[in-house]
């Protein structure tokens, strides 16, 4: 039977009720180890849809809490095809308007084969390959461009060796295997961790954290820890990069025990989730404004540095977009941001003005340069370039300001929260009503005149994590490794394909690359890609007991 669509949600305190009385079903199937390989072998048009039909596959499902089983998934093996080979950027052409342009994995032909062609000069037997990539819901694909590559090893240290050569006579390079290609016949294998939350059993606890602060990251494991989470994945993007903002800060949206306290990447899709174990995936926009009276300021933004916009989607006057661009920092001159003390201990500094309010909204004091510590229970208000003396002329010490703040759907629906709620941030958007549905384009993973964004982000095999609600109301949270030859990773349309295999009706990414990571009970069970070991991350999903 198919299950009923969940309209979006107006008013998430009733999240739990309404997605509850939209699904029906039987409790879960719980299966040990002992069992899994049979569970396997009878169920084959559930078996994940990568490589051939006939690959051998494994699950084993355990119970973590009540209403809480961990499935791990085990496909396919090695492939005698798949080699180790070292990729060599190709620099800036035809295609970018910057003669300067820093090297790209891909270029027009032209420019692939007179790299291939210097290469070889220098000794090294270099190939030019055409790249092209199956077409999603709203990206044709089709051919990106051409990479450069040299040799194929059996093994890394082979190929690291090459690649040590092909750095020292100047050129930019890495060793890649091809099993990340994305090739649909690989033969794997995969390695996925399927965490399911049921509410109709659950006694616990979902929910989001970003730990202390927001201005600083601490890995899934450290969030699990402090909470005492039972099970924990990673959850949305953010901030890295000093020069992009404040590391740790959401890329996007962020709701925590009901409090706003990051903006949307407006239009992008978010995981909304009750602490019942209820979830939906949903698009949001968000608006702020401070009123003094009949005077009012427009917000641009909640707890970031001001003229930052990490991943874009922010205001009218953010350049060079007001659309959503994945991995990009747009910037504004004039911006008024709020901060509230959930940032960390002091706000940034730098040029401008800022307001510090006390608990009820009144105007302590007025300081410029803008940057320090919040009065305890209170706020402040940053702005920058015009604005600044727009907020200093709002302001006077003991005035009232009153801070409007609206999330809404796409429709200008207003959205509520309450201290069961939790929203993050992601994209793109992979399943909507059991379809296979990936929104690369409209969320801002295809950038024009840079094909090898895609080429790295979605064409190519990554670790990945997403989520989703399945027919039954279940909450799926699914991590899977990558960049590795134990689990070959999965490219962005994989993922929704895997998705939909799953059983989702309603499925979106999340963070992924280094940022995977899956723990249950204190254990770290995947093997983040890192070189340096799990990523400390700007915030996690944990599935807690009851108190």
């Amino acid at each position: 039977m198919r299950s009923p669509r969940v309209p979006l949600l107006l008013t998430l305190t009733l999240l739990a009720g309404l997605l509850g009385a939209a699904t029906a079903g039987p409790a879960a199937t719980v299966t040990t180890a002992a069992t899994a390989a049979t569970v396997s072998s009878r169920a084959t048009a559930d078996r994940l849809p990568l490589g051939p039909r006939n690959l051998r596959e494994t699950r084993s499902t355990r119970t973590l809490q009540q209403g809480v089983t961990l499935t791990t998934i085990v496909r396919g093996s090695a492939d005698s095809r798949d080699v180790w080979t070292v990729e060599v950027a190709v620099p800036g052409g035809s295609g970018s308007p910057d003669p300067d342009a820093p090297p790209t994995a891909l270029s027009d032909q032209a420019h692939a084969q007179a790299l291939a062609d210097r290469l070889r000069a220098q000794g090294f037997e270099s190939r030019v390959e055409q790249v092209t990539t199956p077409a999603v819901t709203d990206f044709a694909g089709g051919p990106l461009g051409f990479r450069v590559r040299i040799g194929q090893f059996t093994d890394r240290v082979a190929s690291d060796a090459v690649l040590a050569r092909v750095r020292a006579a100047g050129f930019t390079a890495s060793s890649v295997f091809t099993g990340w290609d994305g090739r649909a016949d690989d033969r794997g294998p995969w390695r996925a961790w399927v965490l399911t939350v049921d509410p109709k059993r659950f006694n616990g606890r979902l929910v989001a954290s970003y730990g202390p602060d927001i201005e600083q990251r601490e890995t899934t494991s450290k969030l699990a820890l402090l909470a005492g989470a039972t099970a924990a994945i990673n959850a949305g993007y953010f901030v890295l990069d000093p020069k992009s903002g404040a590391p740790g800060d959401p890329a996007g949206v962020g709701v925590y025990r009901g409090r706003l306290l990051s903006e949307t990447t407006n239009g992008r899709p978010a995981f909304a989730l009750s602490t019942t174990g209820h979830s939906d995936v949903v698009r949001l926009r968000w608006a702020g404004a401070a009123l003094a009276g009949s005077r009012r300021l427009r917000l641009d933004g909640l707890n970031r540095v001001p003229g930052l916009i990490r991943n874009c989607g922010g205001t009218p006057d953010d350049q060079p977009t007001a659309r959503p661009r994945h991995d990009f920092t747009c910037t504004d001159a004039d911006e008024a941001v709020l901060f509230t003390t959930a940032y960390g201990v002091a706000t940034p500094a730098g040029d401008g003005v800022e307001v510090l309010l006390d608990s009820k909204g009144r105007v302590q004091s007025i300081r410029s340069p803008r940057g320090g510590q919040l009065p305890a229970g209170g706020s402040s208000i940053q702005a920058t370039g015009v604005l600044a003396e727009r907020l200093r002329a709002l302001t006077s010490p003991g005035a009232k300001l009153t801070i409007r703040s609206r999330l809404t759907d796409l429709r200008g629906r207003l959205v509520r929260t309450n201290r069961r709620t939790a929203i993050v941030n992601g994209g793109p958007g992979l399943v909507r009503d059991g379809r296979l549905t990936i929104t690369a384009n409209r969320d801002g993973f295809v950038r024009d005149g840079d094909p090898s964004f895609y080429y790295g982000f979605s064409a190519k095999r990554n670790p990945r994590t997403f989520g989703g609600q399945d027919a039954r109301g279940r909450t799926v949270l699914v991590a899977v490794d990558g960049r590795s030859t134990t689990s070959l990773g999965l490219t962005i349309r994989e993922t929704g394909l895997v998705a939909r295999a799953l059983g989702l009706r309603q499925a979106m990414n999340l963070d992924g690359g280094g940022s995977t990571t899956v723990v249950a009970r204190g254990a770290v069970l995947n093997t983040p890609s890192d070189a340096t070991g799990e990523r400390p991350v700007g915030d996690a999903l944990l599935v807690l007991r009851r108190r």
